[in-house]
């Protein structure tokens, strides 16, 4: 299968064209084995234009100062802990972080309850391993693995998921730069460009705090919540743009008001206010992410694309907005029902939107 045909490309096949012409344009010094500069990383991420006058788009919208620091982290001999919130944008940073630094970002650890320590380590070929005892041949590296013998950055996500005692097999790895491997009596050594970049969260159940040991092997760079409605109003609608775009969704951009209305319900249900600040308001269990608005208006455009008229309408967003807001059948339907009828039947132009909440009761 081609990556045009993919669902969902990996960021060095989606925006191949824009890290070439920053290869191109990209006159700064470079760590071994990076494909570009610290520089050119930070310009791929927060965008801009580059001096032929190419436009390179931005991948992050929030501080610049913040992916500088998590940059010049992975420039050293330190790891790289993307910490915040769900839906801060730590996976896509990861990602991105990733294919400007080393041009995949595929070498990939998805933490869960479930992760072994061989996933982080290595495992072995059974078949071989029974055929012929331990032997190089028998090994099968993990991605961990891949990445300290290629000079590669290694990413592990929600790495507060994997269990305690499976997340110190790292603290070797981190602070020795090597991977023993004892069946063999040798060990794998990270060539210059390796590094790893984690991402984590508080909120999460099931979440499985990082040992002392671990926490000092990682500059821990933290992600907020966009700062202003604005500025997460500007997230909301790109990504909506680009994921409609790869969907296909044959339905019409939304309407900025639109998103800003379904961007406003999530931040005045986050603080515990609404945005003139005269009406305190009770907070559901969700954590009520930038990425979980956005999920909230693709679902909406394909509703509206293929079961209406092509215009994304209250009634279209009104069930995934129920769905994202109310996690908690019993605490957070009373935290909605209040919000209905306290917050959005009292405004004018939000009418239409009650109603179709109200029907869906």
């Amino acid at each position: 299968m081609s990556t045009t045909e993919a669902l969902r490309q990996h960021a060095e096949h989606q925006f191949a064209h824009e890290l070439e012409e920053l290869q191109k344009a990209d006159t700064h010094a470079r760590p071994a084995n990076w494909q570009l500069s610290p520089w050119a990383v930070v310009t791929y991420l927060m965008g801009g234009k580059l001096d032929n006058g190419f436009e390179v788009s931005a991948k992050y919208i929030g501080s610049r100062r913040l992916m500088e620091i998590a940059v010049a982290t992975l420039a050293t001999d330190r790891a790289l802990l993307l910490y915040g919130v769900p839906g801060t944008a730590k996976s896509w940073v990861s990602e991105h972080l990733a294919a400007a630094v080393s041009g995949n970002s595929t070498l990939l650890i998805q933490g869960t309850a479930g992760t072994s320590e061989e996933q982080l380590r290595y495992g072995w070929n059974y078949a071989q391993l029974l055929a012929h005892g331990p032997s190089e041949k028998a090994l099968v590296p993990s991605p961990l693995m891949h990445a300290m013998q290629n000079g590669k950055i290694a990413r592990v996500e929600e790495l507060t998921r994997i269990p305690a005692d499976v997340q110190d097999t790292l603290i070797t790895v981190l602070s020795e730069k090597s991977l023993p491997i004892p069946e063999l009596g040798t060990q794998v050594q990270a060539t210059r460009g390796f590094s790893v970049i984690a991402t984590a969260n508080n909120r999460d159940k099931g979440v499985n705090e990082l040992s002392a040991a671990l926490k000092r092997r990682f500059n821990t760079v933290v992600l907020p919540v966009p700062a202003s409605e604005e500025e997460e109003v500007a997230i909301v609608v790109k990504r909506v743009g680009e994921m409609g775009r790869a969907l296909q969704l044959p339905a019409e951009p939304p309407a900025l008001k639109e998103v800003r209305r379904i961007v406003q319900i999530f931040r005045e249900l986050r603080s515990g206010r609404t945005v003139d600040g005269k009406t305190q308001l009770k907070s559901p269990s969700s954590s009520l992410s930038t990425a979980e608005a956005i999920s909230v208006i693709n679902n909406g455009m394909a509703l509206a694309g293929h079961f209406g008229d092509g215009v994304l309408h209250p009634h279209d967003v009104a069930a995934g907005l129920i769905g994202a807001v109310v996690k908690d059948p019993v605490q957070d339907a009373v935290v909605w029902k209040e919000y209905l009828d306290i917050v959005v039947k009292e405004r004018e132009d939000w009418k239409s939107l009650y109603r179709a909440c109200k029907e869906l009761e």
